[in-house]
């Protein structure tokens, strides 16, 4: 079933099935979220098309001009994080209408995976078109989910189901990604690299607590390509989409995924729009000197646990795509710098 991406898989058509493409949406699965879908009745899986997306992700069409849907393949685990995004945690908020809505979900029949339904959101991503506007909407909308997080109740159910993105998440992604590369005896490099960054932590770490703010709740992956603007009659409305690593911790961990992903003249405009957006709502902002710090810590945490994955391909399985893995992530530390211009330190957040 699976294909390549951008494939319209036509399910009257008989497949065998290798391993890789087991993981990919059957039929059992596909019938129980039509059953779903359809409200209890019979939905024949020939009047279905699905269109491949990317790996486990899927458009799904229903015979007779009815709107699509996106399917999601997750693991089990990620799934009831994303369930509660949709159906607990945005809406205590006052937020629930800022993802798309959930409308079914279907287990694989083996237990490894889930498959859940969203609404097709109309709009287009930031990464399709990066207009002002457009721009500003995704930011205000950050703003609004990390200043009506901060110090919810909800906060530790978050962080149980999902991320935690604070500080020991710096020190654990460095402590496992110097032990792989340790046993795997090579890229001395990368490994002395990670061995600077373990001592420079507590400093980190510091900062962290002092100029990093109280936890909020965070997105986990806010890049432009899963923010959705559509151009609505009163302006630009955005919304989120993959909320595969929701979890808790400072808000300079989705702002420098946002300002990283951004070209480098757009940077001091958004964290400016940014700022106005969370003092509006009675919150203070740390000092750009002391947030750009707190940038580059994310963005190197967020590197230390890429090294963790290749690493135990290349040892475990001898996967050679690990080895040339841990060489782009080598050159990437390379040239990794703090994502704006210098900037005077100083200051706090509360």
């Amino acid at each position: 079933m699976a294909g390549r991406i951008g494939d319209v898989i036509d399910l009257r058509k008989p497949r065998d099935r290798s391993p890789e493409e087991r993981q990919e949406l059957g039929e059992a699965e596909l019938r129980d979220l039509l059953h779903t879908l359809a409200g209890g009745a019979a939905c024949p899986t020939h009047e279905v098309r699905l269109e491949r997306l990317q790996k486990g992700v899927y458009r799904l069409r229903l015979a007779g001009g009815s709107p699509s849907f996106v399917v999601k393949r997750l693991t089990p685990a990620i799934a009831q994080a994303d369930r509660l995004v949709a159906e607990r945690w945005l809406p205590a908020l006052g937020l629930g209408d800022r993802c798309p809505r959930l409308l079914a979900a279907a287990a694989q029949h083996e237990g490894r995976w889930v498959w859940h339904v969203y609404e097709d959101l109309s709009g287009e991503t930031l990464a399709a078109r990066r207009e002002g506007p457009r721009l500003e909407a995704a930011v205000d909308l950050m703003a609004r989910l990390h200043t009506r997080g901060v110090g919810h109740a909800l906060l530790p159910e978050v962080r149980w189901h999902g991320r935690d993105h604070g500080s020991r998440w710096l020190i654990t992604n460095l402590r496992d990604g110097i032990a792989a590369l340790e046993a795997l005896a090579t890229h001395r490099r990368l490994l002395e690299r990670l061995h600077r960054l373990l001592e420079e932590a507590p400093r980190q770490m510091r900062l962290m607590d002092e100029a990093g703010g109280a936890d909020t709740l965070l997105h986990g992956d806010f890049g432009p390509t899963n923010v959705f603007v559509a151009m609505a009659g009163d302006g630009p409305d955005a919304r989120l989409v993959d909320w595969d690593h929701v979890g808790v911790g400072p808000v300079s961990y989705d702002l420098s995924t946002f300002l990283y992903q951004s070209p480098p003249d757009d940077r001091p405009w958004l964290l400016r729009r940014y700022r106005a957006a969370v003092e509006r709502a009675g919150h203070r902002l740390a000092a750009d000197g002391d947030l750009n710090l707190l940038f580059h810590t994310a963005e190197t945490t967020r590197g230390a646990s890429c090294v963790i994955w290749p690493a135990m391909a290349l040892l475990h399985d001898g996967a050679e795509w690990g080895r040339s893995g841990l060489a782009d992530i080598e050159a990437w530390f390379e040239t990794l710098r703090p994502p704006l211009p210098d900037a005077a330190g100083g200051g706090g957040v509360a």
